[in-house]
């Protein structure tokens, strides 16, 4: 068998030993005292390298897929549907994964305990729901300078907060109160400007605000959504079940994506598109593979995210990237970085360091109960 073709074995090898164990999907501490230090430890070990690694998918994956998709709109890509398509088309590209680590041997508890209707209205439900986010972030990135749209983009923790108390019982506190109010503040900041420059036009600039808003509460839902749906229907103690998620719920939008580019008339000018690109064929096809495989990146980690720890704690992560995108689209096309911008993102980092503090703070507290309970 060629090497090449050995590679998927190899990476599933390795994420079965430090993800797809069960042990490893919380740094639980002991509970005997003749347990070994050493196998607390490595659970611990296998947590932290998992956050890690979603960390990683995230943030690449998210302004790798931001800045190419304005690279496709600035060297002549016109198509929305197209835009939309590729958010979601690395989705097969998990085949292997499933394939090569069976769902049956990974663990006792497995999705199979909840019926096929159930799990098949999950899949679907939340696979609509990204297929439309796509769509309505596909326009945003068209009429909103990169930096700008990455700064609106910022209003996802806030809305997660809210779906999150309602839907996961999450606490409301007052630094999350005051993340809120930041966010909110810093895209009024942007959201009251009208801003053109380069292949962005300042007509279709609230249109573009409003879209990017609502495509941030949808993300918002479809992530708190998720969280639910592991917790009450996916109930699995295996990684594995992270993969079929983003695999089916990608799979099913990309399809609905690609009713959308025929039902559009779109598919007409996609010939044309690829014949007319700036920067040539090849560059084309390689930059929407590119964005296929970073949103799957992104995709992974997310879920993973969703999986291990939280859905708020998902976002807060890929709010991370905030500082990142603006910064590389003045580099690579020359976008504005005004004073409101600053300010704007300002704002929405102070209100990101509310957030942390407060995941901080959680945490002391759950480390504090389980000493209080080792020592009982």
């Amino acid at each position: 068998m060629p090497k090449v073709a050995l590679l998927p074995v190899f990476v599933c090898e390795f994420l079965k030993m430090i993800i797809f164990a069960p042990e490893a999907t919380s740094p639980k501490p002991a509970t005997s005292s003749q347990e070994l230090p050493s196998s607390s430890n490595l659970k611990s070990w296998r947590w932290w390298l998992m956050i890690s690694l979603f960390t990683l998918f995230i943030l690449a994956g998210q302004a790798a897929g931001t800045l190419l998709g304005r690279f496709y709109y600035n060297n002549g890509g016109k198509s929305i549907w197209m835009a939309t398509i590729v958010q979601s088309a690395g989705a097969p590209l998990l085949f292997p994964f499933v394939l090569l680590y069976p769902l049956a041997s990974s663990s006792s508890s497995s999705p199979a305990t909840a019926s096929a209707v159930k799990i098949a209205a999950v899949y679907i439900g939340i696979g609509l729901l990204i297929a439309g986010d796509n769509l309505m972030y596909s326009y945003g990135l068209l009429y909103l300078p990169v930096s700008t749209y990455s700064l609106v983009c910022a209003t996802q923790l806030a809305f997660n907060a809210l779906f999150a108390y309602f839907l996961n019982s999450q606490k409301f506190t007052a630094f999350i109160f005051n993340s809120i109010i930041l966010l909110t503040l810093a895209a009024t900041l942007l959201g009251v400007r009208s801003e053109g420059g380069g292949s962005v036009s300042s007509d279709k600039y609230p249109l573009g605000f409003t879209l990017t808003i609502a495509a941030s509460a949808t993300f918002s839902l479809m992530m708190s959504l998720t969280q639910l749906s592991f917790q009450k229907v996916l109930k699995s103690e295996t990684f594995l079940v992270v993969i079929q998620m983003t695999l089916w719920t990608n799979f099913l939008a990309a399809v609905a994506s690609v009713v959308g580019l025929f039902v559009s008339g779109e598919w007409r000018g996609i010939h044309l598109e690829f014949g007319e690109f700036e920067k040539g064929k090849v560059s084309y096809v390689m930059t929407l593979v590119w964005i296929a495989i970073s949103w799957l990146l992104y995709s992974v980690g997310a879920v993973g995210l969703i999986f291990v720890v939280s859905s708020l704690f998902s976002n807060v992560i890929a709010t991370l990237a905030l500082p990142v995108v603006p910064i590389f689209a003045v580099v690579f096309f020359h976008d504005s970085m005004d004073g409101v911008k600053v300010i704007a993102l300002l704002i929405a980092t102070l209100g990101f360091a509310n957030y942390m503090y407060q995941h901080y703070l959680d945490d002391s507290k759950q480390k504090k109960s389980r000493r209080r309970r080792d020592d009982l």
